[in-house]
């Protein structure tokens, strides 16, 4: 099972977060359903970015596919997650 490496941009707010899923729709009307999202240079996540990422999960788990998140280094970005409650969701690897 091969999974696509996404880079998700510093600031995944509005705009950003908007851009990627059309990118990421794009790639699953193409036959993609496995990504992995690097958050290494993400410092801002906003309710926006979050939706897009629940979005992409419930699309992907439909598919029979997966979604894991890894190299959320931003502390702040981390603590977004755990307040949400989305770490308990979401496949995030340390």
């Amino acid at each position: 099972m091969k999974k696509l490496n996404l880079l998700i941009p510093e600031n995944f707010a509005v705009d950003e977060a908007a851009e990627f899923r059309e990118k990421v729709n794009d790639l699953i009307s193409k036959g993609e359903k496995h990504f992995k999202l690097d958050f290494k240079n993400c410092s801002f996540i906003d309710s926006t970015g979050l939706g897009v990422l629940v979005s992409i999960y419930k699309k992907c788990k439909e598919l029979n596919g997966s979604l894991n998140i890894y190299a959320v280094n931003n502390p702040k970005v981390m603590k977004i997650f755990r307040l949400t409650r989305l770490d308990k969701v979401l496949e995030i690897e340390s």
